[in-house]
């Protein structure tokens, strides 16, 4: 039997020590076995022929901020919103490693910060996702690229840590006021939890054979 927001939000408030604290079991489906993800659409997928027909460039969201979508904890639904600039200590540091991957599989990766081929950052959208210079020759972006193109797949998301948040009074909406993404990652996904969004792929005029990349682009891993 599914459970009611208002229901969820009130065994929460009844058993949730402190606002501050984080969700348990936090997921983004009713499914126990459901991943913590949080999903954003692709819109605008573009690919472009480069005048020298090398490389891809991926360009995208893995998180919109202020938007609200559907998480659930161990008490059942509630609304989630990632605040402004919840990652920006996190992004600032010099040895930040976060991999573009594909369903958030570490071993698919396509791009990585700490090799210089892919750029995170936020703007007034939420996180900005940049991989200058993909190699289609690689095999995960041979096989997501058609994929991207054609809008069979058009979402992904990140996987995060929750470093700082707070319940609304009613317990039914969690914020995320800071997270931390360092070895986390942001991932092309089939279905997430966050569906707002967007990205695009092209072929960039002049991309530099020197920075190939292996990266693409699931809110969030967080317990």
């Amino acid at each position: 039997m599914t459970i009611t927001l208002a229901a969820a939000a009130a065994e929460r408030a009844h058993n949730v020590r402190q606002r501050g604290d984080r969700p348990s079991q936090r997921r983004c489906a009713e499914q126990a076995n459901a991943r913590a993800t949080v999903r954003a659409t692709l819109s605008g997928v573009q690919v472009r022929d480069s005048a020298d027909g090398g490389t891809l460039e991926f360009l995208g969201h893995a998180s919109v901020y202020e938007q609200a979508y559907e998480m659930w904890d161990m008490f059942g639904p509630y609304t989630e919103i990632v605040s402004e600039g919840a990652g920006t200590d996190s992004l600032a540091r010099a040895d930040l490693d976060v991999p573009l991957v594909l369903g958030h599989d570490q071993l698919r990766r396509m791009a990585r910060t700490t090799t210089g081929t892919l750029i995170l950052g936020e703007d007034a959208t939420g996180l900005s996702v940049r991989a200058p210079a993909l190699d289609p020759s690689d095999y995960d972006v041979a096989y997501i690229a058609p994929k991207l193109r054609s809008g069979l797949i058009d979402e992904m998301s990140f996987a995060f840590r929750i470093e700082s948040g707070q319940w609304s009074p009613d317990y039914t909406e969690y914020r995320i006021n800071r997270y931390d993404i360092h070895r986390g990652d942001v991932a092309i996904v089939g279905y997430g939890a966050n569906p707002y969004t967007g990205a695009s792929l092209r072929q960039p005029a002049a991309a530099p054979t020197s920075s190939r990349a292996r990266a693409l682009l699931e809110i969030a891993l967080a317990r």
